[in-house]
């Protein structure tokens, strides 16, 4: 990078700091004069008449009403509705959103109206009416949900491309860094941009142009957001280098001020392949963003994004172990970036220019900052990372000169309160509200005896306005938000997910390497000659590398589900397993869809004959059913209801396959493709489900849910197969590709085009996520099957 280029970076940079140290010095003023304390003493005193209620005897008969347990939110939002106390959480909740996402004043008419609307929008959706059916039920924060939103907005192929791009992010976080808080951000991020674009749409807006915006609003928040997990998360990490950090840190410098991202080409360390793929994935966000930039903001977009880097690299630079950084040090980089943050968002979305937005998000970054900082100091600390507060904590015995942090804290409060919100009574009220549920959530978290170690510390200055905070702290309530519970949900749920996927495929590996163990076919000292050549055909057909889907659902409802024993049920994996096979080898012939490759190696016939392959077949099913006559452990009545429904469910397959053949070269409706698919695919998996909870003698209602949750589980299986016939790799498909084309069949891909039939995959993956709600037990592995099934590969 040219030295001319630098010094324009500089110069820009300067501008920024000047105003942050004018902003600073101020702040700085009036922490040393301390005038914060009698003003917010007296707006504390007016706050607490909403908050502080003194209790009457009356309150003796309705204390099971006083209290709700917030890590459950349908049952909290529930409590809250009950006890009149919703509409005042969302008042707070949303207002505070407005204030500190959107930069908007409260005192704004036109914001108060867009916030009732809102307000009223929100309870409809926590709250439905006692008319709403089930299935008209609000979606909860789930991929399903997203994708039902995005379906009603016409924008479901924008959430398949950020599904499959978070799940791609996902994989390639470092082991080194926090998966769950990276992914956790740039969600956060592009609910953000959601929310700007939303926001700066009205009644006037045509559903295609809400339709382009919503599409470009997503895009837009995945690019931007990409830089917390590959740019500050990846420099504030241990992944990378000393020398690696420095050359990646240049390449954000260069982009940043050009305009073009520098070329890849040698590296100075061992996390090349991680680089890659950041690279790669950034660089198409840079192109995107850079492409949406309209002439008069492009120079405003680069000029803030750069500002904000540096302020960040400043910071991230900084070692606890230099006792000497100035209180300028410490705090203008941090009103810096965490005012830029927010001040990118209008400019990437080209929104109209707006001096008090940006004046009132200049101002409010630090208070955003500061309460962050707050939360982590702990394991800021331990990190050995420089905030204020890690730092005052360190050196406050050896340095009289630093201030407090938390002194500061509550003067941009004040600051914020009178001088830029001109002492609105709303904006006080939320601000308030926040700062008060800061401290609560802190206290609960860290235990009181920490917390009143910490604020010894911190606040000892100043005895009597602690007293008052700490009173606020113990007693006062109505402080909780809306935006804290959903947090707190989306890292109970990521950290949950992470769990029970890693359940699931330990799950997977272990269950499919005990039905390897058990499906070899034995061979009896002095059978005849034909009959060990048919015993060798099958186990060769079954020791192939297969999935073991189907045995493995039968494994899982029937041990981890419905308690059976698993000994009892390994004739039933066998026989399911040799009808599945059995089922591959008819499928496979010369006169059917002349496969020579599955499960990674020949096909039966091309390694023996056609005539071999079909005796084969007719063998295991036989052995199939013979494996089904053993279930010894079960009422004799009961198996012979599942041997019936095994029957029946085998000759439907039969006629799913007549029905293949005879469409070959024949255009199906989606109609018939779905009534054929079920017949050849999702019937297995009903069967898987259904066989054990037959053996378990559920309920017709929970059986009639596993057939609906089959049934789509199937179809979506079986578009994914399309998908992966199209565009899958044959090494590690273990069979051939393009086979669907070569023989003329009809499939989801060839009737709907492929971006339509990944939409209606989609919409069968979510009509199966939904049957699982009809089921009166979690089942945790049927939902991460889903998501295998959608996103597997092979």
């Amino acid at each position: 990078m040219n030295d001319k280029i630098t010094d324009q970076g500089e110069t820009v940079y300067r501008v920024a700091e000047h105003k942050a140290a004018q902003y600073f010095a101020s702040l700085n003023m009036q922490v040393m004069d301390k005038t914060y304390v009698p003003a917010l003493t007296k707006d504390i005193q007016l706050w607490k008449r909403n908050h502080i209620h003194k209790n009457s005897w009356l309150s003796f008969f309705s204390r099971g009403k006083r209290s709700a347990d917030s890590r459950d939110n349908d049952k909290y939002i529930a409590w809250l509705n009950d006890n009149g106390k919703l509409d005042d959480y969302l008042d707070r909740s949303i207002s505070y959103i407005y204030m500190r996402d959107l930069g908007k004043a409260l005192d704004d008419p036109r914001t108060k109206a867009r916030i009732q609307q809102v307000i009223t929008d929100t309870k409809n959706h926590l709250v439905p009416s006692n008319t709403t059916v089930k299935g008209d039920r609000p979606e909860s924060i789930s991929v399903a949900g997203f994708f039902r939103w995005a379906q009603k907005e016409g924008i479901e192929t924008t959430a398949i491309w950020l599904i499959e791009k978070l799940k791609n992010v996902a994989s390639h976080i470092p082991k080194e860094m926090d998966a769950d808080q990276a992914e956790r951000k740039l969600i956060k991020i592009i609910v953000g941009v959601v929310l700007h674009v939303v926001e700066d749409m009205d009644e006037n807006t045509t559903s295609a142009e809400r339709t382009r915006r919503l599409d470009e609003a997503i895009r837009i928040g995945y690019s931007y957001g990409l830089t917390y997990p590959f740019i500050d998360d990846l420099l504030d990490s241990k992944v990378l280098t000393a020398p690696e950090k420095e050359q990646y840190s240049g390449m954000i410098r260069t982009a940043l001020l050009t305009g073009l991202v520098p070329e890849l080409n040698e590296w100075p360390g061992m996390n090349m392949e991680i680089i890659q793929y950041v690279h790669a994935e950034l660089t198409n966000a840079f192109e995107y963003i850079k492409s949406l930039q309209k002439p008069e903001t492009e120079t405003t977009f680069f000029e803030q994004s750069y500002v904000f880097f540096h302020s960040q690299d400043i910071d991230r630079n900084k070692e606890l172990s230099n006792s000497g950084y100035s209180n300028e040090e410490l705090y203008i980089p941090i009103i810096i970036k965490s005012s830029s943050s927010r001040l990118i968002v209008r400019s990437v979305i080209g929104a109209q220019a707006d001096k008090g937005f940006d004046e009132r998000t200049f101002y409010y970054g630090i208070y955003n900052q500061l309460a962050d900082d707050f939360a982590d100091m702990f394991d800021d600390m331990e990190e050995g990372a420089v905030t204020p507060y890690t730092y005052y904590l360190k050196y406050r015995h050896e340095r009289s000169d630093l201030i407090n942090p938390y002194e500061l804290y509550w003067t941009v409060i004040c600051h914020l309160i009178h001088n830029v919100y001109h002492s609105d009574p709303k904006t006080l009220e939320v601000i308030l509200d926040r700062a008060i549920n800061g401290l609560k959530r802190c206290k609960a978290r860290i235990g009181t005896e920490k917390y009143n170690e910490l604020m010894g510390i911190f606040a000892s200055g100043n005895p009597e306005f602690n007293q008052l905070v700490q009173q606020m702290v113990r007693r006062a309530d109505h402080v909780d938000f809306f935006d804290k519970l959903l947090r707190d949900q989306i890292n109970t749920d990521l950290k949950n997910n992470r769990k029970e996927k890693e359940d699931f495929q330990r799950t997977v590996h272990t269950v499919r390497d005990q039905i390897n163990e058990m499906l070899k076919i034995p061979r009896p000292d002095g059978i005849p000659p034909m009959k060990e050549s048919l015993i060798e055909a099958a186990n060769y057909s079954l020791t192939g590398d297969g999935k073991r889907i189907r045995p493995i659902l039968t494994w899982v409802l029937g041990v981890e589900v419905y308690g059976l024993q698993p000994a009892a049920i390994e004739p039933l994996l066998r026989s399911l397993e040799f009808m599945h096979t059995a089922s591959l080898i008819f499928d496979d012939l010369p006169s059917q869809d002349n496969a020579s490759t599955r499960r990674g190696r020949p096909t039966l016939h091309q390694v023996h004959n056609s005539a071999t392959a079909e005796l084969t077949g007719l063998y295991l099913i036989q052995k199939a059913i013979q494996e089904q006559a053993s279930l010894k452990a079960f009422n004799p009545e009961t198996v012979l209801a599942l041997m019936r429904y095994s029957a029946e469910k085998a000759e439907d397959m039969c006629m799913g396959q007549v029905m293949d053949l005879q469409s070959k070269g024949i255009p199906l409706t989606l109609e018939q493709l779905n009534m054929m698919c079920f017949y050849k695919t999702g019937l297995a998996f009903e069967a898987s489900l259904v066989m054990p909870a037959i053996l378990a003698e559920v309920q017709p209602a929970e059986i009639t849910a596993l057939k609906t949750f089959a049934y789509h589980a199937g179809i979506a299986f079986q578009i994914k197969d399309d998908l992966l016939d199209l565009e899958g790799d044959h090494q590690l498909l273990g069979k051939n590709t393009r086979m669907d084309v070569e023989n003329n069949n009809s499939t989801f891909v060839s009737i709907l085009g492929p971006e339509t039939a990944r939409v209606e995959m989609w919409n069968h993956y979510c009509y199966a996520m939904e049957a699982l709600d009809a089921i009166p037990r979690k089942i945790t592995f049927l939902k991460h099957l889903l998501d295998y099934i959608i996103s597997r590969n092979r």
